[in-house]
């Protein structure tokens, strides 16, 4: 059963904007470094980006970096993803990933013990 849950996936055009979001009901959300990758048909899992649990610390992947912002509110339990100016290649299944907190923000799947089930992004042209 996954522990985190995604949400804000859908259908856009190319050069739209869109947010998606992510929080858990079983895992302490103040205590967790958070990421989101993509995986889209015929390709390998690719790191999106990652957030601190202070959210002071952040880091990006070079195809997503100066369009998607990361970002998270620990009173509310959510992290989210502010996608601009999307493109068709970030046509994917977005997935939140984290694990416990020790300030290193990792960026294979290997580092995140804990996943969600993932949210359909689709950008047409």
């Amino acid at each position: 059963q996954a522990q985190l849950e995604e949400s804000g996936g859908g259908w856009v055009q190319a050069g739209d904007s869109l947010t998606l979001s992510c929080t858990t009901s079983t895992l302490t959300f103040a205590n967790l470094d958070m990421a989101w990758f993509r995986q889209s048909p015929g390709r390998i899992r690719e790191f999106v980006a990652a957030v601190g649990a202070s959210g002071l610390g952040k880091s990006y992947g070079k195809s997503v970096e100066g369009r998607f912002t990361i970002s998270r509110d620990n009173a509310k339990k959510t992290m989210n993803l502010q996608m601009r100016n999307l493109r068709p290649e970030d046509t994917a299944v977005y997935t939140c990933a984290a694990h416990k907190s020790d300030y290193f923000l990792g960026s294979l799947t290997s580092n995140y013990p804990y996943w969600g089930q993932g949210t359909q992004v689709t950008v047409s042209s």
